[in-house]
């Protein structure tokens, strides 16, 4: 037969074509009807694409994989024909309004209806990551809005082109474009996102992909908030009379085109659910790569003149990196200070790290924290406590656990002291703060955290927690604040809290909130606590020090110009050495250096390109004396003497990440989380290509890697505990010595 393009085909295997809604993907979308007067939506695959050699046998495969799938918020495969002239997929015909074009023509959804898209997406995808298969193409033309909540079509279509290969994580971060394009109406603005789901779709976006959360996370997220239940209809009444257009004008086409009579009332079409170009907004957060792809060089100013202000507006869209063609990598080139006295970058190179042991467990964990003497390690099910030097239980698990686990945006993890420290959830209440001893695994104390203000009222809010750290004889718990009155506007900045607690009894010390606490920094000594507000847009944002021995009271403040895409948990990028506080300031390429008392500058030092493009830095981080800095610059990791900012040397990342871009240092696109820490004499670092490097601290020089080819796409989650990284790796648990003997 003629392909569906050629004019008066009307039927297609046992279908009549009621009238082809649009072309997408090289492939052709029709509503259609069986014999039996049903509807049904067909996707006729293109000339092109049906042209390809191997497309067949990968359709068939998709097919099969995508028939046994089922799921409330999945438009189920029904009926394919893989060897027919024209090659065809048949989804069960589902009322509803493209996401697009929804938004399209009556603006952004509500906050109440982005909460139900996102649940909506997230169980959807659970669904089909806990089969083993993945969506591939999650986007405002793939997502159908039903009366009674999502549908993601297009099943079985993706992974048939032979284009890269999808990945959950991928999924993921689709959803987060997605529910970001539903809020926003198509600008690329998180700030658009309503406070109760800004972090965790924000963190679905995030750069690295085993910093984003899963499916089932997102799912339980969504669900510990515990916000009021939407009454009534979730799409406004708009939205619903254009459904109601859209299904009239359906059904008057299908009453006429076979003299069948009167068919069930059908809905418009799912339309667009083909495989798209992607078009994704990467948000860099200060610590993207040099702009133009091109490593960084130092440029040592060497003056105390005020930080450049920045005002260039935020990235603009980006394709997702592909996987690189042909098995051809792309090298970044190497860096070097610009000044003619400074030390020659070091390009990493070593040999395999010699594990000290290896240890294979029952469930994968979620989140890791170690002493010198034991590793706690958490997971949905149980937290555990490991001998550090041989991988041997300790101890009975207890029964706390932790489902969302450590991020870019949580860490919910501390140690100090011989004491672990914990943000958990145990069978019987959800939102603990509990310590533990590392000497025997025994519960010290545990705390339950309130979830609303006293009162209630229409000021009751809910207090999510984000991390928790520990200086001296006190435990930090920090997080944001969400409203729970339904009350919400865009361009309300985020609200986040402080709370103290007494490292021996638990017991409460004092609590502070306000948009001014967007993310804190906690000194593993000192009662100076540094705070960075949170502001829309492209106004001037601060640092704050919080006196905690003044039960929070705010201290010197310092403004810092930002970009736009500084927006967000985690900005600015700061650490803390020998009693000043860092951070990124400027256009995100300068390093300030400030007394963590007065907030009086000390030095500041500026990042350039030695081709003069723009460059952003990472999250600093400093070593265990406080001697030292260190700086990721894109594919540079610079170490810089903490007295005076003077470069003492500058290691450089060669080859390609995983999916064969530059190869950067996590930490240099990471907003927060643990992407680099130190050892007494050992600078330990992850890359985009999912390698592990112990750098030497004197020298720069690498002392081995740690690559594991079994890892999960998601890889490797690790920490550090005296002088061994110990690493965690589907199962596995994996120690290894900072000199790699």
């Amino acid at each position: 037969m003629d392909h569906p393009e050629t004019e008066g085909v009307r039927r297609i295997g046992p279908y009549a074509l009621l009238g082809r809604e649009r072309a997408v993907g090289g492939s052709e979308v029709f509503a259609a009807r069986s014999d039996e007067g049903l509807l049904f939506t067909v996707t006729v695959v293109g000339p092109e694409l049906a042209g390809d050699p191997g497309f067949r046998d990968r359709f068939r495969a998709a097919v099969e994989a995508a028939r046994v799938l089922s799921g409330a918020f999945l438009v189920p495969v029904v009926d394919a024909d893989a060897d027919a002239p024209v090659p065809w997929l048949a989804t069960r015909f589902t009322a509803g309004l493209p996401l697009r074009r929804a938004v399209d023509r009556h603006g952004p959804l509500s906050e109440p209806a982005l909460r139900v898209l996102a649940d909506g997406l997230a169980q959807a995808l659970a669904v089909l990551h806990a089969a083993g298969t993945v969506h591939g193409e999650v986007s405002p033309d793939s997502v159908l809005l039903t009366m009674d909540g999502p549908r993601i079509t297009a099943l079985g279509m993706v992974e048939a082109t032979g284009s890269p290969a999808p990945s959950p994580t991928g999924d993921m971060f689709d959803l987060g474009s997605t529910v970001l394009f539903a809020a926003s109406g198509g600008e690329p603005d998180t700030g658009a996102l309503p406070v109760s789901l800004r972090d965790v779709i924000g963190g679905c976006r995030y750069p690295e992909p085993p910093d984003r959360p899963t499916a089932e996370q997102l799912v339980a997220y969504l669900k510990h908030q515990n916000l009021p239940s939407l009454k009534g209809r979730w799409l406004s009444p708009a939205v619903t009379a254009d459904m109601a257009a859209a299904t009239a004008a359906v059904g008057s086409e299908s009453a006429g085109g076979g003299g069948r009579g009167p068919l069930p009332p059908p809905p418009e079409i799912a339309a667009g659910v083909g495989v798209s170009r992607r078009k994704l907004i990467i948000a860099l957060a200060g610590g993207a790569a040099v702009l133009g792809g091109t490593a960084a060089a130092l440029a040592l100013s060497g003056d105390s003149s005020p930080a450049p202000d920045g005002r260039a507006g935020g990235p603009g869209p980006t394709e997702r990196p592909a996987s690189p063609s042909g098995g051809r990598s792309t090298s970044a080139p190497s860096a070097s200070p610009s000044s003619t006295d400074g030390p020659q970058p070091v390009v990493l190179a070593g040999p395999d790290a010699v594990k000290a042991w290896s240890e294979a467990g029952k469930h994968a964990p979620t989140c890791l924290e170690a002493s010198d003497k034991v590793v706690m390690v958490v997971t949905g099910t149980a937290t555990s406590f490991l001998d550090a030097a041989t991988g041997k239980s300790e101890s009975s698990p207890l029964n706390t656990t932790n489902q969302f686990g450590t991020s870019m945006g949580n860490y919910p993890t501390a140690y100090g002291d011989g004491v672990f420290y914990l943000l958990c959830d145990t069978p019987s209440q959800s939102g603990v703060l509990a310590a533990f001893d590392a000497a025997g695994g025994k519960a010290k104390w545990a705390t339950t955290l309130a979830d609303v203000d006293p009162g209630g009222g229409t000021h009751a809010a809910r207090y999510v927690s984000n991390y928790v750290a520990v200086a001296g004889n006190t435990v930090y718990v920090c997080g944001t604040v969400l409203k729970i009155d339904g009350k919400f506007s865009a361009k309300d900045p985020t609200t986040g809290y402080i709370r103290a607690f007494n490292a021996a009894t638990g017991k409460r010390l004092w609590q502070v909130k306000g948009t001014d606490i967007n993310n804190v920094l906690v000194p593993p000594t000192g009662s100076h606590l540094l705070a960075a507000s949170a502001v829309p847009g492209r106004k001037t944002g601060r640092v704050q020090m919080i006196d905690a021995g003044r039960k929070g009271a705010r201290g010197w403040k310092l403004s810092v110009p930002h970009t736009s895409y500084y927006f967000t948990t985690g900005w600015p990028l700061t650490c803390y050495a020998a009693g000043l506080f860092l951070f990124a300031g400027g256009n995100g390429n300068t390093l300030s250096a400030v007394d963590a008392a007065t907030g009086s500058e000390k030095w500041h030092q500026r990042f350039d390109a030695k081709n003069g493009d723009q460059v952003k830095i990472g999250t600093p981080f400093s070593s265990l004396d406080g001697a030292t800095v260190y700086v990721p610059v894109g594919s540079d990791l610079a170490a810089l003497a903490t007295a005076d900012g003077t470069i003492q040397w500058v290691a450089v990342l060669d080859g390609a990440s995983d999916t064969g871009t530059t190869n950067q240092f996590n930490a240099s696109a990471a907003l927060g989380g643990k992407n680099a820490q130190c050892s007494a004499d050992t600078v330990f670092a992850t890359d985009s290509a999912k390698t592990l490097w112990a750098i030497d601290a004197a020298t720069g020089r690498a002392r081995w890697r740690y690559r594991d080819p079994g890892q999960p796409d998601v890889g490797f989650m690790w920490t550090v505990g005296g002088d061994h990284v110990f690493i965690a790796s589907h199962l596995t648990m994996t120690a290894i010595a900072a000199h790699g003997r």
